[in-house]
């Protein structure tokens, strides 16, 4: 099987630090030795994306830059030395795109802790682009009978939430709580959380946000901190014993809530940092924390272990996101609806427009 692959392509590209997206054509790139070329048919948007746009990250990233990192096409070339992916087959690009495979985090399926770790959409081009270039070894496998427009969140977000709700330890039949619930990473982690067998609280401002968590992403309660007295108080009144949920999942882009996890997390509960607010840090009361053996952690992007499974969550129909469709000439609305926290849901874009 072979594609006829254009010598030009539309994509969005960040020219200079500083400016917004230009929509223009640009070569089309060919694959490296151990990569394959991804014929994008859709990316998601993730608030990661506006970040790598503002440049607000302690991170270096590459300029000029193609941002993007959920993008699920079709793999029209490969290089030479790619054997286990065939053209025609199905394929996902994700925010880790490459690592070295050698060093002892790659070995340990810890692949996002890799120091040679290259990142799409942010020191490597993304998928907001019609062919994208990704490391053979780590684009997500996808069935072909898996929707390219609808898996893209899991892509990220999806990975991302599975990943936090693994590291957090809770076990099913217990209760996390989800800060941030009604935004993209948010709506995915419910939906994973009630997959294996969690009960969740959501966390999140508005009774738009508040109807979607109770009515169709399986959260029992709701916690809108735009109107609750003491949210602490609230959260630990919503867990049957008074305790406190046994872990909290972070996804907050303001510092306040990071803050809060710890007052109402129970004792040996977990909580779990995720949302990655530029410039905020994470304060706790050592006393407190000490006492009641309160367990703070980090989680990042899951590896290739964690997508395979997260993944196969989606592909049993046991994961829905909600998403809309724009073309890759908007994606700045949809970053001004992010910047504005107006945002419910995913956005997706169809690079075929």
């Amino acid at each position: 099987m072979s594609y006829e692959i254009p010598e030009t392509q539309w994509a969005q590209v960040i020219e200079r630090a500083g400016e917004q997206n230009t929509y223009k054509q640009i070569p089309v790139q060919k694959p490296g030795p151990d990569e394959v070329l991804i014929n994008v048919k859709y990316s998601g948007v993730c608030h990661t994306d506006l970040h790598a746009l503002n440049g607000d990250w302690p991170l270096e990233r590459k300029l000029p830059l193609i941002g993007g990192h959920e993008g699920a096409g079709v793999v029209v070339a490969k290089g030479d030395l790619v054997t286990e992916i065939q053209i025609g087959d199905h394929a996902g690009i994700k925010w880790l795109n490459g690592s070295c495979l050698n060093c002892s985090y790659c070995e340990q399926a810890d692949e996002s802790l890799c120091a040679k770790a290259a990142l799409s959409g942010y020191t490597v081009d993304g998928s907001f682009q019609q062919y994208a270039i990704a490391k053979a070894a780590h684009v997500a496998r996808l069935a072909k009978d898996i929707p390219l427009d609808g898996v893209t969140p899991i892509l990220c977000a999806g990975i991302t939430v599975y990943k936090g709700l693994k590291e957090s330890g809770a076990r099913p039949g217990q209760t996390v709580a989800i800060v941030g619930a009604g935004g993209g990473l948010g709506s995915v982690a419910q939906q994973y959380a009630k997959a294996m067998g969690l009960r969740t609280i959501a966390i999140d401002g508005g009774a738009e946000k508040g109807k979607i968590c109770l009515e169709e992403l399986g959260s029992y309660a709701y916690i809108d901190f735009t109107t609750s007295k003491d949210v602490v108080a609230d959260v630990r009144a919503a867990t049957e014993d008074g305790l406190g949920p046994h872990a909290v999942l972070l996804l907050a882009v303001s510092e306040k809530p990071f803050e809060q996890a710890a007052a109402y997390v129970r004792p040996r509960g977990t909580v779990v940092c995720i949302g990655m607010p530029a410039g905020a840090f994470l304060r706790a009361p050592v006393f407190e924390t000490v006492v009641r053996m309160i367990n703070i952690k980090g989680s990042y992007v899951g590896g290739r272990k964690d997508t395979s499974e997260a993944v196969d969550f989606y592909r049993r129909g046991l994961i829905h996101v909600p998403f809309k469709t724009v073309g890759l000439s908007e994606l700045q609305s949809v970053y001004d609806l992010m910047a504005a926290n107006k945002i419910i849901g995913r956005y997706v874009v169809d690079t075929s427009r």
